[in-house]
């Protein structure tokens, strides 16, 4: 199971006599450095090579705090939750009443979390490279340098100092579309909210 998050706080710094918006690449080291801690909203939905949709759009929303603790709630159409303590990863499906948990790093690696939950180089697993403005957002796009991350790129937009969309394309050529509202950086966190443990009567399944 791919991680299909990648929400990013992307810091966006104006020039003080124009309005030139700082490059993408800025925007994201800065998010990598200066954001600790988020929250919000998220959409998403996914389409074939063809640009037919692949099942039903989903929507809920997020939590994360470096280095490696997140929650990433699938509300609608049906419930998923995936939730990181900073060392074991938990996918909990209640239709399924199974829970699949997992190393966080076997999770994250050279995946698309890794840009949004970790704290190491984004040199060192991926190459960077500034793209087209379009849609009215400044874009960059992440490429892994692992041949085996499960998916080709993904590309990261940002408008006014926020991420509001990302673009992931998997090794089949099928394309993940996530939109992210209400951000809200280093926010205060709850204690406990990455703590996860399964309901009664739920299946637990280890995986290497």
């Amino acid at each position: 199971m791919k991680i299909k998050t990648l929400l990013a706080s992307m810091l966006l710094a104006a020039t003080p006599a124009l309005t030139m918006a700082a490059s993408a690449s800025e925007q994201l080291r800065s998010f990598v450095q200066d954001v600790r801690a988020a929250k919000g909203e998220f959409s998403q939905r996914t389409v074939d090579s063809n640009g037919q949709s692949k099942g039903a759009p989903q929507s809920g929303q997020f939590v994360f705090q470096r280095p490696g603790q997140f929650k990433w709630h699938v509300q609608r159409p049906y419930e998923q939750l995936i939730v990181s303590d900073g060392k074991l990863l938990y996918q909990y499906d209640p239709d399924l009443a199974q829970v699949t948990e997992r190393g966080v790093d076997q999770s994250i690696g050279a995946s698309p979390a890794a840009i949004l939950f970790g704290t190491g180089n984004l040199e060192d697993s991926f190459r960077l490279v500034e793209q087209d403005a379009r849609d009215g957002l400044e874009w960059i796009r992440a490429t892994p340098l692992q041949s085996d991350a499960g998916f080709s790129y993904v590309d990261i937009g940002f408008k006014d100092r926020e991420p509001r969309r990302l673009e992931l394309q998997d090794s089949f050529g099928q394309t993940t579309y996530i939109d992210f509202t209400g951000l809200e950086p280093n926010p205060r966190i709850t204690l406990g909210t990455f703590t996860f443990k399964a309901p009664a009567g739920v299946d637990v399944v280890s995986m290497p």
